[in-house]
């Protein structure tokens, strides 16, 4: 189970992440509703994906970079101290920073507003606490190098995505065929305020 339970947590934040309206699959069933085709729901997961990858596969990059040269200890108590500071600036702020795309954008605009809206969410910083276990137990030695960590974060980036994208697709073709958008006006939860308290939470655990 040691060997498994990192990639479920990766698969777990991929989960919400594909719950999240704000990563993408509200603008799916916006497209597919704006253009009249079911078609469009699912190859609006394309663009959602590219962007997605790109912000957290930057911050699996830096990891990895940064893990060459810094202790393991190091890193994560830097990795904790950003994510609480990323929860309060988040709490704080985060709401006065929304980014301007509209909702019948089309495919290179949604790929943009995907990789933003990740990288706002801090999405790449969540995955830092799996991220350093995962590439240290890649190498023999248990240091971090780049040849023996970068299939191993691309793996992660890969169990995160296949989750985000199979709970979006889920969700956006119910939402776009049976349940419409009023389900939002319904009593869709908060999703921004369990992602603060996720990131200060995580932050805590790391430095302590």
């Amino acid at each position: 189970m040691a060997h498994i339970s990192p990639w479920l947590v990766l698969a777990g934040l991929g989960a919400f992440h594909g719950l999240n309206p704000a990563m993408g699959w509200l603008f799916a069933v916006a497209l597919g509703l704006q253009r009249n085709s079911r078609r469009i729901v699912p190859l609006s997961l394309i663009p959602i994906a590219i962007g997605h990858a790109v912000s957290i596969g930057i911050v699996a990059a830096a990891v990895i970079a940064l893990g060459l040269f810094v202790d393991e200890r190091l890193l994560e108590m830097a990795a904790g101290a950003i994510l609480i500071g990323w929860a309060i600036y988040h709490a704080a702020y985060g709401h006065r920073h929304r980014i301007r795309i509209g909702m019948t954008t089309g495919m290179v605009g949604l790929g943009i507003w995907s990789f933003l809206m990740a990288t706002a969410h801090g999405a790449g910083l969540m995955l830092v606490p799996v991220l350093i276990p995962l590439c240290l137990s890649a190498s023999p030695a248990h240091e971090l190098t780049a040849s023996g960590s970068l299939p191993i974060a691309l793996a992660a980036v890969g169990v995160h995505m296949a989750a985000m994208l199979a709970v979006i697709l889920v969700v956006a073709v119910s939402v776009h065929e049976w349940l419409g958008l009023s389900v939002l006006r319904r009593g869709w939860i908060n999703f921004d305020l369990i992602w603060i308290a996720a990131l200060a939470i995580t932050g805590i655990i790391l430095i302590v």
